[in-house]
Parts: C-alpha cells; sequence; structure tokens
C-alpha cells in the first residue's frame, strides 16, 4: 500500500479569491513505513503574498522570485502521487488548491481525486477525539509527536510530522524503517524514529497494591483454582524457580 502525505503552503486562505499554492512537501510511505522518498517543490504564484499568510510560513515573494511557475512542474508532482493514498490535515483546503492549479493546465490532466484517493486526518480525529482541539500541534501533543522544530509552517516539515501523527493516530509504530533508502555515509539501511517529545517528560507514577487489593487477588486466584482442578496459569507465572 502506497500512501503520500502531503501538506502545501498557499498566497492566503481562499483558492475563490484567486491565491495560489507556493509549496508542496510530500512524503511516501509504503506498508506503513517511510521509504525515504520525497517530493518538494517551492512555486513563483505569479502573484502577491498575504501578509497574514507569510507571518505563518514565512516565504516572501523576494525567495520565491526564481522558482518555477506550477506548469512547470505539475507533471513530475502528478507522476509522484499517481495512484497512491494522499493523507492530508484538512484535506478541502489542499485538494482545492492543487484542483485550481490543474484547472489552469492546458493539458488538463483532470482533478486531483482523477489520480489519487484522499484520507483527511481532520476529519478522522474529529471522529477519535469529539470537542477537542485537533489541530496539528495538538494532535502532536496528544499524541507525542515531536513538533518542536515547528516555529513557522513549512510543507515538507508539515507532513513528516503529519505522517507521524498518522501513525500513531491509527495504530502507532516505535520505529520508522526505511525500505529501500541508505544512509549518505554507510550504506546501510537508516532506521527513521517516530517523532516524539523531548526527553525529560516526569515518569509516570508507579502505584503498588496494597494489603487489601492482595488479598481480594488471592481469594480470587483460589476461587478459580477450586473450578480448575487447582491449576492456576497466573501463578505458576508468579513462581520464581
Amino acid at each position: 500500500m502506497r500512501q503520500i502525505v502531503l501538506d502545501t503552503e498557499t498566497t492566503g486562505l481562499e483558492v475563490g479569491q484567486g491565491h495560489r499554492i507556493i509549496e508542496i512537501g510530500c512524503v511516501e510511505m509504503v506498508n506503513r513505513k517511510l521509504t525515504g522518498n520525497h517530493y518538494h517543490q517551492y512555486i513563483n504564484p505569479g502573484r502577491e503574498i498575504d501578509q497574514g499568510a507569510i507571518e505563518v510560513h514565512g516565504i516572501t515573494e523576494d525567495f520565491l522570485a526564481d522558482k518555477p511557475a506550477f506548469d512547470q512542474v505539475a507533471s513530475e508532482f502528478l507522476a509522484f502521487v499517481e495512484g497512491a493514498e494522499l493523507i492530508i490535515h484538512n484535506a478541502p483546503f489542499d485538494i482545492g488548491f492543487l484542483d485550481a492549479e490543474l484547472r489552469q493546465l492546458k493539458d488538463r490532466p483532470g482533478a486531483m481525486d482523477a489520480h489519487c484517493t484522499v484520507i483527511d486526518t481532520l476529519v478522522m480525529a474529529r471522529s477519535r477525539h469529539p470537542g477537542q482541539r485537533n489541530s496539528l500541534d495538538a494532535l502532536c501533543q496528544r499524541y507525542g509527536v515531536d513538533n518542536s522544530q515547528r516555529d513557522l509552517h513549512g510543507a515538507l516539515l508539515d507532513a513528516e510530522i503529519l505522517a507521524d501523527v498518522y501513525l500513531a493516530m491509527t495504530g502507532g509504530q516505535t520505529a520508522l524503517q526505511l525500505s529501500e533508502a541508505t544512509s549518505e555515509t554507510g550504506g546501510q539501511p537508516r532506521a527513521e524514529a517516530i517523532r516524539r517529545l523531548p526527553a525529560g517528560r516526569p515518569p509516570l507514577p508507579v502505584i503498588e497494591a496494597g494489603e487489601e487489593e492482595l488479598r481480594a487477588h488471592e481469594a480470587q486466584l483460589d476461587a478459580i483454582a477450586a473450578g480448575n482442578g487447582g491449576r492456576v496459569l497466573w501463578r505458576a507465572s508468579e513462581r520464581v524457580d
């Protein structure tokens, strides 16, 4: 199963007002493992960027001046995501912007749903945690995913963080093994640890059973033994040879 975790940054919030995509970040997972393959591209939108958007992602018009337009990178982007299951937080936002960009292409490749299926992790989080905050930052805190480098939004960083949140939210995984990628130095497969909150958090308290609880435990085991010919697997496991 090939999944692509995707995020975008834009010139503003409303695609209906002509705002455009300025950054796309994607990371690839196959069978719930990061492969090390990613797609990352800054894009010149050909228009000004709202100041409010710059305060969120820090990307300026000067920085994008020498970057390609969307029509110059569309084929490469679509080839990377083709046939995959996209994982996006608040998918209507990103898909709405991507569809708007695709509609402007001369070769008319169709909307995103002609190339991919989509999972919206915001919908998933709201189902699992109704009435709670389900922003990406809130989910990082809830699932112990390290977002300490997220001073500003960035499409590739946010896609990497969302991959960890998605894995934690859908069953978790303690280590993400790169399936075919090798380290830059030794040529051996490299293991990527799932992002966790920094060390130093206080340990969970260990509450020992009291005498009354221990007596109740023994009484329950006696009752089990009486109905099972004297055999109690729990007591056998507690025995030290």
